[in-house]
């Protein structure tokens, strides 16, 4: 396994379902998507059935308050170790080369490892590697427990570089007819069609001069108009930070024992190009469940003179409203539950944040510490947050979707994005689990 340590970077030893495993079923989506939709996760478990999956690696996240969550866990684990000693499981030196397509777009990524050393999820971090979005510390202690003791980690993990003269993960594209294929499949649920190839020496060696180009300080600091002394930012977490800042947690509990060179110092994730034509960023959208106080009123008790809200006749006209926005206005619409729902578009003239989502977001936080609503979730579609939305008693919040282009500078420049500010796709478009690499020994 070769290291670059200038830019945290390692070419991995990863896992792979040995030949002959129905593919189909053994890759499923991201754990922390469908979380208000158990019945999507219900179906997935049907259509497995007692076939070697993933999903008997990871732990949806909609069970993550069950009772018998520690049961969960314990079972995950064990098939861990069960499908390294029988073999499902089989180990390929070096990184991958993977293509995803789903809806008539077509992402390009790379497997590799990233140095935990060289990443914080701390607000104002200046390291190699950052998240783009605010951290949720208390969403990462449940998560630490399923990774403990883990022998293998499978990422839902994506990380963005900023490429735009494509140097880094483009010239494999053009040469993929020349690659061995690892593996491909169809997705289930409308998951798109996934294919993985092995990258030979020669190719690993380019992605390390092009990565250690890019984060070149004289380059980086021209590159967006900054001092020569700011820190570079090589690798922004674009999907599961969470997950990302759980490896981080547990490493740092293992390293005054494990030593530098221990597995678990490093992550797997997939890195893409944030200018890929395929990556399209979509709004988180908000839910807050069993609302007890009149939303509207609040919104105007916290907002003043400086809101206003339109009742429309249609979800169609609150998505087109939101989208189309007003010059000098932050807007977000509104779902209201209940036998016939209604709907509203909210502008504010005067926000609190750069983005809507922040702005929405503050509101929202203070809401609930006034006991406002019982508990707030974050959607992931349209069509999911006004069916969510429709029942007595909840409130969705549909929010615009911001440019990725202004992803890199924004982070630099201000900070993390106020937490769940956008999504890299709908859910089924999220990425599905297929490779696993050893975290313990």
């Amino acid at each position: 396994m070769k290291t670059k340590a200038s830019i945290g970077v390692q070419s991995p030893q990863i896992y792979l379902p040995r030949p002959g495993i129905d593919l189909k079923k053994w890759a499923v989506v991201a754990c922390d998507q469908y979380t208000a939709q158990p019945e999507y996760w219900e179906k997935v478990a049907q259509f497995v059935g007692e076939a070697p999956s993933t999903l008997k690696l990871i732990f949806p996240e909609v069970y993550l308050n069950a009772p018998d969550a520690p049961q969960r866990i314990a079972a995950i684990q064990a098939t861990m170790r069960a499908y390294l000693a029988e073999n499902i499981l089989q180990p390929y030196e070096g990184m991958i080369y993977v293509e995803r397509s789903a809806d008539g777009k077509t992402r390009h990524g790379l497997m590799l490892s990233l140095d935990l050393e060289r990443y914080d999820y701390r607000r104002g971090t200046t390291s190699l590697i950052r998240p783009t979005e605010g951290t949720i510390i208390e969403r990462i202690a449940p998560r630490v427990q399923i990774r403990q003791n883990a022998v293998l980690e499978l990422p839902h993990i994506l990380v963005l570089i900023d490429d735009p003269h494509q140097t880094v993960i483009e010239p494999i594209t053009e040469q993929k007819g020349e690659l061995k294929k690892l593996y491909e499949t169809e997705l289930m649920f409308g998951g798109g069609f996934l294919q993985g190839y092995a990258l030979n020496p020669t190719l690993e060696e380019q992605v390390f001069r092009a990565l250690e180009a890019l984060a070149q300080p004289e380059g980086f600091a021209s590159r967006y108009g900054l001092d020569a002394e700011t820190p570079v930012l090589l690798f922004a977490v674009g999907d599961g930070n969470h997950s990302l800042a759980t490896a981080k947690a547990v490493w740092e509990q293992l390293k005054p024992q494990a030593g530098e060179d221990h597995p678990a110092r490093y992550a797997l994730v997939e890195i893409e190009n944030v200018h890929d034509a395929g990556i399209v960023f979509e709004p988180i959208h908000r839910l807050l469940f069993g609302v007890k106080r009149e939303l509207t009123q609040a919104l105007q008790e916290s907002f003043g003179e400086t809101i206003r809200i339109h009742s429309v006749p249609s979800q169609a006209e609150m998505v087109n409203r939101v989208r189309e926005g007003q010059s000098g206005r932050q807007s977000f619409g509104m779902i209201f539950g209940g036998e016939s729902p209604t709907f509203a578009v909210a502008e504010v003239s005067k926000p609190t944040s750069n983005l809507a989502v922040g702005t929405l977001q503050a509101f929202l936080d203070r809401f609930l510490d006034q006991s406002g609503a019982e508990s707030i979730d974050y959607i992931h579609g349209e069509e999911a947050l006004v069916q969510l939305s429709s029942l007595p008693g909840r409130v969705g919040f549909y929010l615009p979707a911001m440019s990725k282009h202004a992803l890199f500078e924004t982070v630099i420049r201000d900070g993390v994005l106020p937490r769940k500010t956008f999504s890299m796709g709908e859910a089924h478009e999220k990425r599905y689990y297929m490779e696993a690499r050893r975290i313990l020994p």
